[in-house]
Order: C-alpha cells, then structure tokens, then sequence
C-alpha cells in the first residue's frame, strides 16, 4: 500500500503576541501562504490541509488551494491546547470520513514562512528510511549555551544547573559546554502510529534535522526582518507567490 504523506498547517484565529499573525501581510501575501505554497512545491507530500478554528483564515488558505476539510473545535483551539490534541482531532476525521488515516503528518507550522520545499523532501526521506525513529524534528544551533543563563530568586541570579560541581561553572568559556539545538518549526514530521499507540505526539526517538538559522514570528519586530529578509535573498516559495497571485492590499 502506497505511503499517505499529508501536510498540516495549524492556523488558530487568536494570537495575543501578534494579532491576526497567521494572515498578516508579508512581503505583500498572508504568512500562512507561504507554508502552503512550500508544501504544494514538496515532490513527496500529496495534500496540504489547515487545522483552524477560523472560517476567516480557512477562507484565506482556499484561495491558496489549501485543502479545509473540517474547522478545528474552539475546544482544542485555546492558548494552552497542545499540538497533539490538534493531530489527534485531524487523525479522528481522517479515519472517520475517509477510512484511511495518514501514515505521515508533516507538521509546517505558519510562523516559520521561509523554507525551501527541497529540505521538506529531504526530511520526509530521512525519516522514511530511519528505522525505530518515532518523529522527526526540525532544529537549529543557538550560539549562546543554557549552562550560561540565568533564573532570578530574590533579586539575586542564579545559575540553571545547580548540580554542576564546577565552581561558577556558568563563567567558563561556551567551548567546555556542549552544542545545543533549538526547534525551530521549519519542518516536524509526525508518524500516526506514534501518536496512536501512546500517549505521545513525538516519541522518545526523535530524529534530528538540523537547518539554518530559521526565525519564527512572534512580534512585529520578527515581520520587519522577515520583510527585509525574504527580499534579500532569492526564496522559491516567493518566486512561486509573486507569479502566481496578486498581492494582498494592507
């Protein structure tokens, strides 16, 4: 039986950082356009769906040629809803109203835009070939180590690893610390039997595909350097929008 690989975008309607973020206008398209426009250029992802609880931005991913087939209940559709709970709700009506679930969920999250569709393929190989792997997650390396951060307790700063027997271990140079990786939401790849067979959404063996520097949008200041970046340099997904849909009037 042929591999069903379908992409999710998860879209909510309410977003308290920056309003309406999902619609926004970036470099003169909606930014969930974007992450449609990239997973309809994937040579291995048959179909891009929307989970939203808005008919407003279901509306806007039509006309992307997304594919809407339920809107996500208020229910699950909350700040503090998880992810799995949302992948549970799309297997659910996968299995219900076509009778056939996804082997593969490419979870494509709206506030990382800038991708390239040819390391969306390469992730869904990797993890196609990786044998035991339960999920595959999208991370980048970030320059500055956690073992030099800081809590505050009483106005005094205090070093996150309590139990490193090094004195002021937070003092010594980045190097005697090891190399730590950020998830960036470029691309996560969901496995159904995972989340069916327990309580998890990733699984305890999670494969690592390390990309670029990927910025995720969560303040204005985020859209400006997005503006500026995906101007500078040459995206295909951009190319794609530009030729093929009017920009949106702000």
């Amino acid at each position: 039986m042929k591999t069903v690989i379908v992409a999710i975008i998860p879209a909510r309607g309410g977003s308290k950082g920056v309003p309406g973020k999902n619609i926004k206008t970036l470099a003169g398209y909606p930014l969930i356009a974007y992450s449609i426009v990239a997973c309809q250029l994937s040579n291995k992802i048959g179909r891009t769906i929307i989970s939203t609880d808005s008919e407003q931005i279901a509306e806007i991913a039509r006309s992307y040629s997304a594919e809407v087939p339920f809107l996500r209940p208020p229910s699950i559709s909350q700040d503090r809803s998880t992810d799995r709970e949302f992948i549970v709700h799309a297997l659910d009506w996968f299995k219900d109203h076509e009778g056939q679930e996804p082997d593969y969920f490419v979870h494509i999250r709206p506030t990382t835009p800038l991708r390239e569709p040819a390391s969306i393929d390469a992730a869904i190989q990797i993890i196609m070939e990786k044998q035991g792997a339960t999920a595959l997650r999208s991370v980048h390396e970030i320059p500055e180590s956690p073992y030099k951060m800081f809590s505050i307790k009483d106005g005094l700063l205090e070093g996150l690893y309590p139990d490193d027997p090094r004195p002021e271990y937070y003092n010594l140079p980045r190097q005697n610390f090891p190399t730590v990786y950020k998830p960036n939401g470029y691309v996560d790849i969901i496995k159904r039997e995972t989340v069916r067979e327990s309580e998890s959404l990733h699984g305890s063996k999670m494969v690592a595909f390390v990309t670029q520097v990927s910025v995720e949008v969560d303040s204005q200041e985020e859209f400006d350097f997005l503006e500026y970046e995906v101007r500078r340099k040459q995206y295909r997904i951009f190319d794609y929008l530009k030729s093929k849909y009017k920009t949106v009037q702000k």
